[in-house]
């Protein structure tokens, strides 16, 4: 029996537009600090915040999103934000003080959060049930050569020309986006008028979060934490540890790694199931944050990113996959928006509060302290997915059809 199709037009086409919505991402994130220092004389709290800002945005808007994507129409939603997100890159050619630059960064990232919500809720649609696993390794692989290129080429940039090439730049990679959307068919939510309906009203906690997708969503908020420590501080720990030259490759390793492995961890769920993929990522992520603060060695910083693709990059796909099987069909968007809004919030809150432990203990103390924090979330995935996953597995819990 053949398997059903996943490399579709339309799946290539918004897995293209999330890698270029993924790439202004990166590229910003990693040049805006020292954009608002050296353009307005910022503090380096405030030159943070300048960059995290942009994720503050992200999580506002997807509690919104997950909730009403299925209301406005994926369509319309995903447009109006890329349209949104366009016009946000524009606007920093004309910013001429800080707090102008903090708003133009809380709307892009605004415009980031609702437009990735609409297109990871098209893009699960378009997965045949039976490859979810493949298909969202696949999927994620877009935004994950971002994480490597949009850095790579941020620095390329602010060494060999100005900072507005930058946002040029940006600006190009947004229009792209929108040109090569209009030539997908994002498919239409399943819906019954009182789905609808519930969608609509009402402003519990279950109608901005997916409680289905909720458990395996709690463990991004830990493993969002522990990554954000490696995306925040590896440059300054390398300059400390003298190993820079390897630091500035770490992110190429990781995302070539990541390539290999991805889809042969996705194939491997959909065959043998959810644990024996997060079980060795989860231990392979521990391993990642320990080597990393025991590094002697540019080889050793450099298998670290190496055992981080492995780890926090299989968690990552394989999680969202997850999050998606176990919701209804009919809410799919905001099972993405649930799962986003999590790993968003880890990523957000993780450098402030890194930034108490390493004063503390330092920055090979601070790695140290995650790679425990990790482990023991092996224990957390236990009983929050874990168990059940196991129980499913032999046939004690029937399967939870995607309805």
């Amino acid at each position: 029996m053949s398997k059903p199709k996943l490399w579709t037009k339309d799946f290539v086409i918004i897995s293209s537009a999330n890698f270029f919505v993924g790439l202004s991402f990166y590229l910003l994130m990693t040049t805006l600090a020292v954009y608002a220092i050296e353009e307005f004389n910022a503090s380096q709290s405030k030159a943070g915040l300048a960059a995290s800002i942009f994720i503050i945005g992200a999580v506002f808007s997807r509690l919104f999103a997950g909730k009403y994507i299925e209301v406005v129409g994926r369509r319309k939603l995903l447009y109006g934000s890329l349209l949104l997100f366009l016009i946000a890159t524009i606007l920093y050619f004309p910013v001429s003080n800080l707090n102008l630059l903090l708003l133009v960064r809380f709307i892009h990232g605004a415009a980031f959060g609702s437009a990735s919500t609409a297109m990871s809720a098209a893009a699960m649609d378009m997965i045949p049930m039976e490859r979810k696993g493949e298909g969202t390794s696949y999927y994620m692989l877009s935004a994950s050569a971002a994480t490597a290129i949009g850095p790579f080429l941020g620095l390329f940039i602010t060494q060999h020309t100005d900072f507005s090439m930058i946002f040029v730049v940006c600006t190009v990679f947004s229009i792209i986006t929108i040109l090569i959307t209009l030539f997908t068919k994002i498919p239409k939510a399943e819906i019954t008028a009182d789905q609808l309906q519930a969608m609509k009203s009402g402003f519990k906690l279950k109608d901005f979060f997916e409680k289905k997708a909720l458990p395996i969503s709690i463990m991004m908020v830990l493993m969002g934490i522990a990554y954000s420590g490696i995306v925040s501080f590896i440059n300054s720990y390398a300059i400390d540890i003298q190993l820079e030259d390897a630091a500035s490759v770490f992110f190429i390793v990781y995302a070539v790694f990541l390539i290999i492995s991805r889809p042969i961890a996705g194939r491997l769920q959909d065959i043998k199931g959810d644990n024996i993929i997060i079980y060795p990522a989860l231990v392979l992520f521990t391993l990642s944050l320990f080597l990393l603060s025991q590094a002697q060695s540019g080889f050793i910083l450099l298998l670290s990113g190496a055992l981080l693709a492995l780890g926090f990059g299989t968690m990552m796909s394989s999680a969202q996959a997850i999050a998606v099987k176990e919701s209804p069909k009919h809410r799919v968007g905001l099972a993405a928006s649930t799962f986003y809004i999590c790993m968003d919030s880890g990523m957000g809150i993780g450098p402030f509060l890194i930034g108490f432990i390493v004063p503390l203990v330092g920055y090979r103390g601070m790695y140290l302290t995650m790679a425990v924090i990790v482990f023991l979330s092996i224990f957390l995935y236990y009983f929050l997915h874990g168990k059940k996953a196991t129980a499913r597995k032999r046939g004690i819990l029937d399967d939870v059809p995607n309805t």
